[in-house]
């Protein structure tokens, strides 16, 4: 074997053993790989940096700004508390989380729609009295599943079309996977369905207990003209949120206390919610629920420069032993305070006549760069932001869908390209203010960019020294091995690979060999290269594999062992399944 192959193999292994074995971050180990190619003169700065020119890689880019609309409108969560309801039962939630998370997921990004089903199904787990274990597995492998039926579904996908694309000239239609995809999405989630409850534990998730928090009162407005006048508050969804509690009602002046769960909503109604600050995030993220005091509509802050903050006072605070009305907080500090914790619990009364103490700790609603103005001041003594605090935009939900549904339909009927598709779609949540431009360039991941990038690099040294070709030999060492038994195996070690670094890092360094493979055996590439794209998502046997699986990790309290019990048979069934498939319709 020439020097360069063995050189460019001993690279791979020890790019692949350090992913596996170390907590370095896959865009740095990545581009120390693709920087070794380059100064070894294994490969052309050109031929390194390929892959941040790829199609497929660009897609993903613009593909981050489609995703950033569909959440900053609310989109995904307007269309997941219709879809999925007020289940009763524990199979009744298992249906409602596998067919709304599949058929989502083939349209939009998987990683967007799994975080905002997160908090309806630990609703459900704590109104239900179910260990949210049971469900939120089952709910990131159907929504793995679902993203085989199109191109759009995964990054994966994306990935190796543009490797076809760019070394093959194929491309791919937007269903063209659904032959497959489709399939699997039904013999997995009947698996799902039948086995889920009994193969994974009684667990409870890693939620904060509310004893424990920073306890606020929290006033919500029902808004005249929202979906939740005349629902229940059951209906509603508003029984049991994780991070609070509904406490009273007040109605035309009258105080409603230790209200039922049929008691049903009217226009107005001041809902009283007590928990930690999470709470006032995710009543933020309903529709049809606007903050009490009036001042929040005073801020004169845009919509999506808006956040929570808590503040502690300190003592040169300039409102001291003042009330929250004789302080002119708003006007002074361009915030609203929500409510107010004092040693740790909330303060009863009306909001506005309670006297502010040293060590008080208050929940505002104010811009984005408050945390950074105040944060060395002496007027507070701690100022820290709530992660992804920031309210929907329900108003544009419709117009962020319609244009999901342009970009699709452009890019099915064949009128544009995936790519074309995607930047127009991208380039109209910003034009439509769905999405400002400076919060799109935050939901735009370049850590995952890079490692799809320099991954590239390591395919193409594959190529260029023959190490590919002789890795295509080691496997077919076996006299007259079928078709069927060699796209098994590249079906295998794609498996493997994923459950051990990045599916899209798999994905590129498995191409080269398919279609050395391919070659090698005198038939097609395609089904190889398809058998690539279905194994490097089917990442089920770890939380490492695939990104969806370690965001349920903690909520889920789940365990290693957990995903290989669920995780294994459902990778067995899928693989045999896809296997079984791909040639019928991708011929040999």
């Amino acid at each position: 074997m020439d020097p360069a192959a063995i050189l460019t193999l001993l690279t791979i292994v020890l790019t692949l053993a350090t992913l596996a074995a170390t907590r370095l971050a896959p865009d740095v180990v990545l581009m120390g790989a693709l920087a070794f190619l380059v100064i070894s003169g294994i490969l052309a700065p050109a031929q390194a940096l390929v892959g941040f020119s790829n199609p497929g890689v660009m897609t993903i880019a613009t593909l981050y700004v489609v995703a950033a609309g569909l959440k900053e409108t609310g989109a995904v969560q307007w269309l997941a508390h219709r879809l999925l309801g007020q289940p009763r039962r524990l199979r009744q939630a298992q249906l409602r989380v596998l067919l709304p998370a599949s058929g989502l997921s083939a349209f939009m990004n998987n990683t967007t729609v799994v975080a905002m089903f997160i908090p309806a199904i630990q609703e459900w787990a704590s109104r239900l009295k179910l260990p949210p274990s049971k469900l939120l597995l089952p709910l990131s492998y159907a929504a793995i599943l679902g993203g085989t039926c199109t191109l759009i579904g995964t990054s994966t996908n994306l990935v190796v079309n543009g490797l076809l694309q760019s070394e093959q000239g194929v491309e791919l239609a937007m269903f063209s996977l659904a032959w497959v995809g489709v399939p699997l999405v039904l013999v997995g989630g009947v698996f799902l369905y039948l086995f889920a409850d009994r193969l994974l534990p009684d667990r409870q998730g890693a939620l904060e207990q509310l004893e424990q928090a920073r306890e606020y009162a929290v006033e919500v407005v029902v808004d005249a003209k929202g979906p939740l006048v005349g629902k229940t508050i059951a209906d509603a969804g508003l029984r049991s949120l994780s991070h609070g509690y509904l406490a009273d009602i007040e109605r035309h002046g009258k105080l409603l206390t230790a209200v039922p769960p049929d008691t049903e909503l009217q226009e107005s109604d001041i809902l009283v919610f007590i928990g930690a600050p999470e709470c006032a995030r995710e009543l933020r993220r309903i529709h049809g629920l606007r903050p009490a005091g009036g001042d929040v509509h005073k801020l004169d802050i845009a919509h999506h420069r808006r956040c929570l903050v808590e503040a502690v006072i300190g003592p040169d605070f300039a409102g001291l032993n003042q009330t929250v009305r004789e302080s002119r907080f708003r006007s002074r500090y361009q915030a609203v305070i929500l409510s107010i914790s004092r040693h740790g619990k909330r303060l009863p009364g009306k909001l506005g006549d309670i006297r502010l103490q040293v060590g008080d700790t208050l929940l505002l609603e104010t811009a984005q760069d408050f945390v950074d103005q105040y944060r060395y001041r002496k007027d507070f003594l701690l100022v820290s932001g709530l992660n992804d605090s920031t309210p929907p935009d329900f108003r544009k939900a419709p117009i962020a869908l319609g244009v999901l549904a342009g970009m699709v339909a452009a890019s099915a009927s064949g009128l544009l390209s995936i790519l074309e598709a995607a930047l127009l779609a991208g380039g109209a949540m910003l034009v439509t203010r769905c999405v400002p431009a400076s919060k799109a360039r935050r939901y735009v991941d370049l850590s995952v960019l890079i490692v799809i990038a320099a991954s590239f690099a390591l395919g193409a040294a594959m190529t260029k020294t023959g190490a590919a070709a002789q890795i295509a030999q080691w496997l077919l060492l076996i006299d007259g091995l079928a078709p069927w038994a060699a796209l098994a195996l590249v079906y295998l070690m794609t498996v493997v690979f994923t459950e051990l670094i990045t599916n899209n890092a798999a994905a590129v360094l498995m191409f080269p060999i398919a279609v050395a493979v391919a070659e090698q055996l005198g038939v097609s590439f395609m089904p190889f290269t398809i058998a690539i794209m279905f194994a490097a998502s089917a990442s089920f046997m770890t939380p490492l594999g695939y990104q969806t699986n370690l965001m349920v990790l903690g909520p889920g309290g789940y365990r290693f062992t957990d995903y290989l019990r669920l995780g294994a048979p459902l990778s067995l069934l899928v693989g045999i399944t896809a296997v079984g498939l791909i040639p019928l319709v991708w011929g040999f």
